[in-house]
């Protein structure tokens, strides 16, 4: 589609990372912003920067997993200019605690916010794009080649899926709706400090676990030296011109997801990469991990 000024652009996740970069990026295509956020601080700067284009701007705090706060984020776009045109669900969070034995709630916030949230987007805003507009999905290269973490690989996993079904329902309906899937490797985002979102209604946050955390710091390592989010809202504007689906800033991890694809072709069993982008390789990570578990057996001595 055609990005004009005046056009009205709503981002979930907008005050940091890709949602600000995105926002930003269509600020600066002239298109107003409705920026949503759970942290009220952040999107208040955030919006403030975004103004300071020259758009209009509307910032709506929104929990994404609950439907009714994205109706209202819905409705008050609709209230606040009339319409919308580009809708990017970007809102996710990376997990905390351990997957298997720690409390469920781990569960429930990612999939709330990763999964629930894109859901609730959608429904919220597809009846009023049906003029015309666009959807921009944010998944994840995890969505297409599982090895991160259980809860955030199932639910971009299942965000690819659902955005893969919309984009075909489109068509099928001759509806003038684009769908894009966002799906990148490593971006200099705060995922890996989402868990300072972590909601109330969820008890207390589950503490670290020891033995991922050596894991987490080569992630983390991998972020700080990853794309620029303004390059990635970059490739997703461009997306959204030409009308293209998928989006994949980082080919070389598009060819690993592609070897995953093959070997599943074959009908082999799964096998974890020995190498991974921006990761030291797989071998030496399990001798950390096992290091870690001799060191804490041998205090409980």
């Amino acid at each position: 589609m055609e990005l004009k000024a005046g056009q009205v652009a709503v981002v979930t996740g907008a005050a940091s990372g890709i949602g600000f970069a995105l926002a930003e990026a269509f600020a600066r295509r002239g298109l107003n912003i409705v920026l949503a956020d759970v942290q009220d601080d952040a999107l208040a700067t955030a919006t403030e920067r975004i103004a300071a284009l020259g758009v209009h701007t509307l910032a709506v705090k929104t929990d994404v997993s609950k439907e009714a706060s994205v109706q209202a984020l819905a409705q008050a776009t609709l209230d606040r200019f009339g319409g919308v045109h580009i809708v990017c669900n970007n809102a996710g969070v990376g997990g905390k605690g351990d997957t298997w034995f720690g409390p469920v709630a781990t569960w429930e916030w990612v999939l709330g916010v990763n999964l629930w949230g894109v859901v609730h987007g959608v429904r919220a805003f597809l009846p009023h794009l049906l003029q015309g507009g666009h959807i921009v999905n944010t998944a994840s290269i995890a969505g297409l080649m599982p090895g991160f973490s259980a809860p955030y690989d199932a639910s971009k996993h299942a965000v690819v899926a659902l955005t893969e079904t919309l984009y075909n329902d489109m068509i099928t309906a001759n509806v003038p709706v684009g769908v894009s899937a966002l799906c990148p490797g490593w971006v200099r985002t705060g995922i890996m400090d989402s868990h300072r979102n972590w909601p109330a209604e969820l008890g207390e946050a589950p503490p670290d676990d020891p033995l991922s955390d050596i894991a987490t710091t080569h992630v983390r390592r991998a972020i700080d030296e990853g794309m620029t989010p303004a390059a990635v809202a970059h490739m997703v504007l461009e997306a959204v011109e030409s009308g293209r689906f998928w989006i994949f800033p980082h080919d070389d991890f598009l060819a690993m997801a592609v070897k995953r694809w093959e070997r599943i072709a074959e009908k082999l069993d799964p096998e974890m990469p020995e190498e991974t982008p921006g990761m030291p390789p797989r071998s030496q990570v399990m001798a950390e991990v096992q290091a870690a578990i001799e060191a804490m057996l041998t205090g409980l001595e």
